[in-house]
């Protein structure tokens, strides 16, 4: 099995002076909100972009200065657009999270008030890994994403595109994820973190080729939580030997992992402590900022992204670090280098919270001149200041056209052959645009020297990209368009066809949920910038799969379209996620409890006096389920 280096982790020192300190100038609070929501959907979308250790501090500060804020009372949602929504038999909780010792002690005496009230004088704990993957619950007819907690997504075909489900089907709760070794040694260079590849395989109709290798070779896997070993310990052992636990526990561990899982073992003792909104009170998970280990850098390069930020990379004296050897860093940002005087020589701090991608932590020791770069390391065009980011404004820098080709392909995800070097020679030979690329033939390969075989592929590749079927917010996300990435492309393609999309303005945008008044306008200006190559890219007819509009779902002809529903008790003519998944195709507003904005309330068998009788209250039209099919097919008024 791979094995995990035990690395000292600072974030469990005993000093209470290490933890995180609230800050003196706190953000306003919605728009921390907006911050942690924004967090959040790049995580559900596999594509972290801060550490969970910070995240999950700016959760605290929150929950600090409006403990009953909204935010902190349900589960943070995922969406898989075009999936069919489906109720969970049992809430899917998120999990409470233990930094370091205060907090883990804090949950323990908490335990023990409860089992003290029922005259358990030791509750025991079992510690399990906490996989890092994308939660799902299998009762071997329906495999279901966690969504919000109540409602997830169908997402069953995962098994048939390859996804290996551990100890068979029906096990109930886990989460998919890949081999932890498999990852590292063939997928990283492809992918930003094993949890992108998953919810890329999950997502996605029409599947990449490294996805593919990896379910043909079946490291992708559903490992559900009653399949996971682990100990169990009492109290007192629990705390005083918790980071031996942990790193003994995860040493053996082959998947990613973000911390040990702590639950209560007795029913009696866990149903009585319950659970909130959020979590179960029953469990926590120790968790750590991530590994974290010393070395010296001994040079900066800096490299140019496809939206024209000049980042460092430190290369450093070569350090184990979770089982593998590091010898580069990012640096985030100029800003970093500048601020904290980072030179050749400097002694850092670099943690590995994804097991993936090394950062700088800390600088322990400065030293040596600081040299940032006067000029574009790529096209040597002058550099601005944004915030603490160095700039190349110059569109025809070459390393942004470079990456911005590769974003193409990569998020296009149906053709291979365009790796970075590959796009590099094509760059270099003049084809400086993917207008450029789209008109290259076979012969125009061979001219810039690639091989016969090579120069076949990439004409054919090229065909395919236009000619395979690819999902329209694929093809959209795919342009790179400031603060547009996969999953709220699918959100716009739901409301606007992609052909419409070229000419919105903010307004229109920020009228769609989920979009604020800022990325609205940022979105909208970058429509406008990039709508020719759009324009010229659709033109070439690319085989897109539509995204349904939810215009077309509300159909004037629909009965209930616009019409809040509430479906109880138990249906006779089908379940009742069918019955819900069929109201909303015809526009109906799908609830879960009766208010003042439902319109009918469709009952089944066994249906609670109480919800009856706030319907009654509210003024709702109750309806049988024979009621409810006559009305949807014309039958009623």
């Amino acid at each position: 099995m791979y094995r995990k280096a035990l690395i000292k982790n600072p974030s469990w020192d005993d000093d209470p002076t290490q933890n995180t300190p609230i800050a003196m100038n706190p953000t306003p609070v919605e728009e921390l909100v907006d911050l942690l929501k924004a967090y959040n959907r790049a995580y559900r979308q596999g594509a972290p972009i801060v550490e969970d250790a910070e995240y999950d501090n700016l959760v605290e500060q929150l929950r600090q200065r409006v403990p009953d804020h909204p935010f902190l009372q349900a589960v943070e949602p995922e969406q898989f657009s075009g999936r069919q929504q489906v109720r969970h038999p049992a809430p899917m909780l998120s999990i409470e999270k233990a930094y370091d010792r205060d907090q883990l002690e804090r949950f323990v005496a908490r335990v023990q008030k409860e089992a003290d009230a029922l005259g358990i004088d030791t509750p025991t704990f079992r510690l399990t890994p906490k996989l890092d993957g994308l939660a799902g619950r299998d009762d071997g007819e329906v495999f279901a994403t966690r969504g919000n907690g109540e409602m997830g997504y169908e997402i069953s075909n995962a098994f048939a595109k390859g996804v290996v489900p551990i100890g068979g089907r029906g096990q109930g709760v886990g989460e998919i994820v890949v081999v932890k070794s498999y990852f590292e040694e063939h997928m990283a260079e492809f992918f930003e973190h094993p949890r992108n590849m998953v919810v890329g395989i999950v997502s996605s109709d029409t599947l990449n080729e490294n996805a593919k290798t990896a379910l043909d070779a079946g490291m992708v896997r559903f490992v559900p939580y009653n399949q996971l070993q682990g100990p169990t310990v009492e109290a007192k052992q629990l705390v005083a030997e918790r980071r031996g636990l942990v790193e003994t526990l995860l040493a053996e561990v082959d998947y990613p992992t973000d911390g040990v899982v702590v639950a209560v073992t007795d029913e009696v003792l866990k149903t009585r402590m319950g659970a909130t909104a959020h979590h179960y009170r029953w469990q926590i998970a120790i968790k750590s900022k991530g590994d974290t280990a010393e070395t010296t850098v001994e040079d900066i390069q800096w490299q140019v992204g496809r939206t024209g930020n000049v980042t460092p990379v430190m290369m450093v004296a070569p350090v184990s670090l979770s089982g593998a050897t590091i010898r580069r860093v990012t640096a985030h940002h100029a800003g970093n280098i500048r601020n904290q005087g980072i030179g050749i020589g400097t002694r850092i701090e670099i943690i590995r919270s994804g097991e993936v991608i090394p950062k700088l932590e800390k600088v322990l020791e400065a030293h040596g001149e600081v040299c940032l770069p006067e000029a574009c390391p790529s096209c040597s065009g002058p550099l601005t200041w944004q915030n603490d980011f160095l700039k190349c404004t110059n569109p025809a820098c070459r390393a942004q056209i470079e990456q911005r080709i590769s974003h193409w392909f990569r998020i296009l995800g149906n053709a291979d052959w365009f790796g970075i070097k590959t796009i590099g020679r094509i760059v270099e030979s003049g084809h400086r645009s993917l207008e450029a690329v789209y008109r290259l033939t076979e012969a125009d390969f061979l001219e810039m020297a690639f091989g016969p075989v090579q120069s076949k592929n990439l004409a054919e590749a090229i065909t395919l990209s236009r000619t395979r079927l690819v999902e329209d917010w694929r093809f959209l996300a795919a342009f790179g368009i400031s603060d547009l990435g996969t999953g709220d492309s699918r959100k716009l393609l739901a409301h606007f066809s992609i052909e419409e999309v070229l000419s919105l303005e903010e307004e229109q945008i920020e009228q769609i949920k989920g979009f604020g008044k800022i990325t609205s306008k940022s979105i909208a200006a970058d429509l406008k910038r990039i709508g020719p190559l759009m324009a010229h890219m659709l033109d070439l007819g690319f085989n897109l799969q539509r995204t349904p509009l939810a215009a077309e779902q509300t159909a004037v002809e629909s009965p209930i379209a616009g019409k809040g529903i509430v479906f109880t008790g138990k249906m006779v003519q089908g379940s009742r996620e069918a019955m819900q998944a069929a109201a909303r195709a015809m526009g109906a507003r799908v609830q879960t409890a009766v208010s003042g904005t439902t319109d009918y309330l469709v009952c089944g068998e066994k249906v609670g006096a109480a919800k009856m009788a706030k319907a009654t209250r509210l003024g709702v039209s109750v309806l049988t389920e024979a009621e409810y099919q006559a009305l949807v097919n014309g039958g009623l008024p």
